[in-house]
């Protein structure tokens, strides 16, 4: 059982280092992900090129790491507009009580009420095509999730006794919040976070798949994968090698986040 753990957290952390390290260093390799070889239009892997050709004969390899770049950014952008947004809107919904923590929860509850992808879609579609939009449209739905668990967590801590008895001393709410219960949301927030990175690029790579997300001649996972499926017989390292980079990089960040919620939930000491 050790040893399938460590195995677990070494590949994971293998592929998430390998993603964030292609990511950073991308603006400084020396690619070409838009240079087009026309004697080698869907060329399969070879010495000369690792991962092939594409079917304007680009290299898969170069386009690959340059939609590492695009899904870890939009991951990173979304995660921390939502963590950040959401955390705020729960623990103040929480805090205050009221009227306010019940138009809170009836936003909460008819995002819910939507599949977030679906909605992620429609207002992508509203929004219009762009990396800055996608963004925006998975920011506005991830922060529910956020939302909810900072006001139950918040809920429960509110009547804590080190809580009420900063209160009793006269301390602000906003201390309160900052220096008290804030320090306490970390842990499942953390978690949250990490499982939603996952989503995330899941969300981003199907955005650019139905031509939402980020445009020619830029690079993603799931527009590679678009331009592929019309050579799926012909050229199937087309769509194997963004799959396969789509796939290792979710399996990672959920078993990190397994792993993360088995040694940092205090429910299971």
């Amino acid at each position: 059982m050790i040893k399938l753990i460590a195995w677990r957290i070494g590949f994971a952390g293998c592929v998430l280092l390998l993603w964030f390290g292609l990511a950073i260093s991308a603006p400084w390799l020396p690619l070409q992900p838009t240079e087009i070889h026309l004697s080698a239009i869907l060329q399969p892997p070879s010495w000369q090129s690792i991962l092939g050709y594409d079917d304007l004969g680009r290299l898969l390899l170069d386009r690959l790491i340059m939609g590492a770049t695009t899904s870890f950014f939009v991951a990173i952008a979304v995660i921390v507009v939502s963590l950040s947004l959401g955390t705020f809107i729960g623990l103040v919904s929480a805090w205050l009580g009221g009227w306010v923590d019940l138009i809170v929860v009836r936003i909460i509850d008819i995002f819910l009420a939507f599949p977030g992808l679906l909605l992620a879609i429609a207002l992508a579609g509203l929004l219009g095509p762009g990396i800055e939009n996608v963004v925006i449209a998975l920011s506005v739905v991830g922060w529910v999730g956020f939302a909810r668990l900072a006001r139950a967590q918040t809920l429960s801590l509110k009547r804590r006794e080190h809580v009420l008895a900063a209160q009793a001393m006269g301390a602000s709410s906003g201390r309160i919040l900052l220096r008290h219960v804030l320090p306490l949301l970390t842990t499942p927030l953390l978690i949250e976070a990490t499982f939603g990175i996952a989503s995330i690029v899941i969300a981003e790579a199907g955005l650019s798949f139905l031509g939402l997300g980020v445009q020619p001649p830029a690079a993603s996972w799931g527009s590679m994968i678009r331009d592929g499926t019309s050579y799926l017989l012909v050229a199937p390292h087309m769509v194997l090698a963004p799959g396969l980079a789509l796939l290792l990089v979710v399996l990672a960040v959920n078993m990190l986040g397994d792993q993360l919620r088995d040694r940092l939930d205090v429910r299971q000491v």
